[in-house]
Formats: structure tokens, sequence, C-alpha cells
């Protein structure tokens, strides 16, 4: 009987030292599990927006913090590039329907982060209350100022003209346009048809007047070589006209410095004989041949006498 008593009391006790350690345990996981709900993180590229009670009351940036548990609540706000599409039907400036694909690149401001989450409820929100409509409205407004072949053509000019009417719309609100782009764009068929054969138009004109150049060099060519040869022909009837002509200046002047050498001789000559007479009978005497002549004439007489013995 008392074995019994002190086997019940034993147990009484270890299982009150059981219910003990429990209620230990159980308020070490409770006080455990309040320390951890009460810390957070924000990741890179991103901010929290602390809520208590489902109002907004504060940012915090990106890395370890803490909150009231069951009070505050943490929603994390993205503000690194984020990118979006819009896929619409528009008209351009000749009323030719088309169908469009546009994007653009914005960033959240960081600094202004928290009026933004304020005032629209988080990004989604916005993008659907307030970037995509102005897209929409910006693209549409774009293409209508701009013919479909300048569409085709000068696309970063359609672009410019659609980033422009963005920027203005969305100048009051917190976030940083960086780029638009058209994604996609398709005319009607019949269009594109008449575009490439208006293309393939002005290709065999272009190459028409590819070939209309190449016989125009080529005959260019040819007179350029005609004239060559023409300048050529000339140089070498010039240096000929030129070589006789200094050949006859030449001989003139040799024909001149002769007559000028003779002329100076015969008056030496003359010179001689007027002052010399016995010089004139011994030329005489020189270019006699020995015969006698076979007529005289007297200094009165008129006649001429044959002395020739008959």
């Amino acid at each position: 009987m008392l074995s019994n008593n002190l086997s019940k009391k034993s147990v009484d006790i270890d299982t009150a030292n059981l219910g003990k350690h429990m209620l230990k345990i159980g308020s070490a996981v409770i006080v455990v599990g309040l320390i951890w709900s009460a810390l957070y993180t924000i990741d890179e590229g991103h901010v929290g927006i602390v809520k208590r009670f489902g109002e907004a009351t504060t940012q915090v940036n990106p890395g370890l913090h803490y909150k009231i548990p069951f009070a505050d609540t943490v929603e994390e706000l993205e503000i690194r590039t984020r990118k979006n599409s819009e896929a619409l039907k528009a008209s351009t400036f000749e009323q030719m329907p088309v169908q469009v694909e546009v994007s653009v690149n914005w960033t959240v401001v960081r600094s202004e982060a928290f009026e933004l989450y304020k005032n629209y409820g988080g990004l989604d929100q916005f993008e659907n209350r307030i970037l995509d409509p102005r897209l929409r409205s910006a693209a549409k407004d774009a293409l209508a100022r701009f013919k479909a072949e300048q569409i085709i053509q000068s696309r970063g000019q359609v672009i410019q003209k659609i980033e422009e009417t963005l920027a203005n719309a969305m100048i009051d609100f917190p976030v940083k346009l960086d780029s638009v782009q058209i994604e996609n764009l398709v005319l009607p068929a019949k269009y594109l048809q008449s575009i490439e054969t208006k293309q393939t138009e002005k290709n065999l004109a272009a190459a028409e007047k590819h070939r209309l150049e190449r016989q125009k060099l080529e005959a260019q060519r040819e007179v350029n070589t005609a004239e060559a040869k023409r300048d050529a022909e000339k140089a070498r009837a010039d240096g000929s006209a030129y070589a006789i002509e200094i050949e006859a200046k030449a001989q003139a002047e040799a024909i001149l410095v002769k007559g000028l050498a003779e002329a100076e001789a015969m008056q030496k000559k003359s010179a001689a004989i007027k002052n010399n007479k016995m010089l004139v009978e011994y030329v005489k005497a020189q270019q006699w041949n020995g015969q006698l002549p076979t007529t005289v004439m007297g200094s009165d007489q008129g006649i001429l006498w044959n002395m020739k013995d008959k």
C-alpha cells in the first residue's frame, strides 16, 4: 500500500516537472517566434513600405529591419528598371489602320516610392491606371502624325515623338522614363504589296541609272583617250615643227654667216685689187690657160676682127 502511494506521488511529480518543461519550451518558442516575426529584410533593387494596421507609415531601404509583430506588415516595391508593353490598334496620317506593339522602360524614383505606393497602392495599380493608358495614347498620337511609309523608313522619328508625348504626360508622376521601343508593326497586306512593287521599281530605276552612268563613264573614257592621243600627236607635230624651225634657223644663220664672210672676202679682194694693180695681172696670169685671144678690138674701132688664120 505504501509503495503504491509512493509510486503514485512519483508519477505526479514527474508529470508536474514535464508540464513545467513543456511550458518553458513553449514560452521559448513563442519568444523566438515573436523575435523572428519582428525581423525582416529588404532585397537590393527594392524599398520596403511599412504598414501599421494597413496604413502606410514609412519607407525603408534594403537590409535587415525590425517591425512590431501583428501590428506592422511590409511590402516590397521594386525600384529597378521595369518594362511595360502595350499592343494596340492605331491609324497613320493617311488613315491607314495599323497594329503596333510599343514598350517603355521606366524606373520608380527611390525618394518618391513611398508617395507612389500611398497614392496608387503599388506598381501594378500604377501601371494599369496611369502608365499604360498614357503609353497607348502617346503611341496613337505619334502614329497619326506620320504616313505609313515614314513609319517604316523613319521609325526613330516616330519613337522620338512617342517619348516626347509620354514624357509630357508623365511629368507630374514619381517615375523616370528611360526609352520607348516599337516592338512590332503590322501593316495591311495590300499596302505591303504596293511597297514591295514600288521598291522593285526603284531598284530597276537605280539599275538603269547605274547602267547609263557606266555608259557615260565609258564614253568619257573614250573621249579622254582620243583627247590624249590627239594631244600626243600634236605634241609630236609641235616637236617636229620646232625641230624643223630650229634647223631652218640654223641653216639661215649659217648662210648669213657664209654670205657675210664671202662679202667680206670680196670687199677685201676688191680693196686689194684697187690698191695693187699688179695683183690683177698676177690673178690673170694664174687664170690664163696659155692661149691667145682670137679677136681684138681697137680702142677707136667699132668692129671686131677675126685674127684666126684662114
